[in-house]
């Protein structure tokens, strides 16, 4: 996204199926980075759980409900950027619990 914004150089857009949901993978994500040793410089819509944004300077994270999702469509509007395909981090199907996120390499 580098070529198309001087915003970030990535997104990372997901959704969670409810404000319970999203809010758990903004606190999982925070974590993990954390650990990592990418510090988190502003986050944003934790408290309503509806679009929960996470700017890591390079990295910006969007955490959706669907409905605001597919309201602000944030692939539309950024749809010349070119997609990573992220399945090579998700684990082998046979670890793969019910109900896991579902990770789409397009996005």
């Amino acid at each position: 996204m580098g070529n198309l914004t001087l915003v970030a150089d990535y997104f990372l857009i997901c959704s969670g199926s409810s404000r319970i949901q999203t809010q758990a993978l903004c606190v999982h994500l925070k974590d993990n980075l954390l650990d990592g040793g990418y510090p988190l410089l502003r986050q944003e819509g934790y408290q309503e759980g509806k679009w929960i944004l996470l700017d890591y300077g390079a990295l910006i994270i969007h955490i959706f409900l669907p409905e605001e999702r597919s309201f602000y469509n944030l692939e539309r509007l950024w749809g010349g950027a070119k997609g990573i395909d992220l399945g090579c981090l998700m684990p082998p199907p046979d670890l793969q619990s019910e109900g896991a996120l579902k990770w789409r390499g397009d996005l």
